[in-house]
């Protein structure tokens, strides 16, 4: 029975703390496709994390293990110590998530410069192989490294080959539609490459300034639901530090009982707050299949 409440307390503070960090805790059916749910998770990319998919799981359930001893020690309780333990081991997620958006943001940033060294080259005579390219030299830096093996991949297995390439590192929906038009042009080929690239300027112009209002908008909000959410924990850790009346009473049954109900209640809250407050995820409908 121990065991039970304690891995019930766990599935909780899991997804108590996953909710509160932004990162979703999703529990796969063995029935379902694992092709379908490795082309979601894309938030952890080991090519550019510099780790492994071993070292960053093996780093995060260590984290949260040395985490979960500490906290023991720290409150006298088990029970009140699983959720600091569990936010320490989703930390790294976390941390690779916010590295891999922020460099996506540096990508979608760098699109409309990026689109307009194109035209620029295509303008001066240049093919658009011989254009995308250049952008791994003469582009704006996030490109530069996105198209780093474009000129040597594009020689092997020809333009549209090596921007398929590309499209799939990125794993980006806004990149997709980009990469997806300049294969398109590059198939049609002819003067009609110009005019497509100058829409498509201004429509990831577009695009873009759209994404940052609705970012800027709701990043309120998020930062105040997760604190309303965290700072109730937070006492409890200090409340539970020193000998007394609360290390007693969360060492006891009643306490983990008054602990699962505060995880349900604040994971109902959670729930809420992201309904109210969540953006659409862009589904990848141009993703590579390479």
């Amino acid at each position: 029975m121990i065991a039970l409440a304690a891995l019930g307390a766990g599935t909780f503070f899991a997804v108590l703390v996953g909710s509160t960090l932004g990162v979703r805790v999703r529990v796969t059916p063995w029935f379902r496709s694992r092709s379908r749910g490795s082309a979601r998770r894309t938030w952890f990319q080991p090519p550019n994390a510099g780790v492994t998919a071993t070292q960053f799981w093996g780093g995060s359930a260590a984290a949260g293990f040395v985490a979960l001893v500490v906290m023991r020690a720290v409150t006298g309780s088990w029970f009140v110590a699983a959720a600091p333990a569990i936010a320490v081991s989703f930390l790294p997620r976390a941390y690779f998530g916010r590295e891999r958006a922020q460099r996506l943001r540096r990508v979608h940033a760098a699109w409309p410069d990026g689109l307009r060294d194109l035209l620029a080259s295509i303008s001066a005579g240049r093919s658009l192989g011989q254009a995308a390219g250049a952008l791994a030299e003469t582009g704006p830096e996030p490109l530069q490294e996105a198209f780093a093996r474009f000129p040597q991949l594009a020689r092997m297995i020809g333009t549209a080959g090596a921007l398929e390439v590309v499209k799939a590192d990125l794993a980006d929906p806004t990149s997709d539609r980009i990469l997806e038009v300049l294969i398109l042009a590059h198939e049609r080929g002819g003067g009609i490459v110009r005019s497509i690239l100058e829409d498509l300027v201004d429509a990831t112009t577009k695009d873009l300034k759209l994404l940052d209002q609705l970012e800027t908008e709701g990043l309120e909000m998020r930062i105040n639901s997760r604190a309303v959410v965290v700072l109730p924990w937070l006492v409890l850790v200090f409340l539970t530090m020193s000998d007394g009346p609360f290390r007693t009473f969360y060492r006891s049954s009643a306490g983990f009982a008054t602990l699962l109900i505060g995880a349900v209640l604040s994971l109902v809250g959670l729930v809420v707050l992201g309904r109210l407050g969540r953006r659409p995820n862009e589904e990848r409908v141009f993703g590579s299949a390479a």
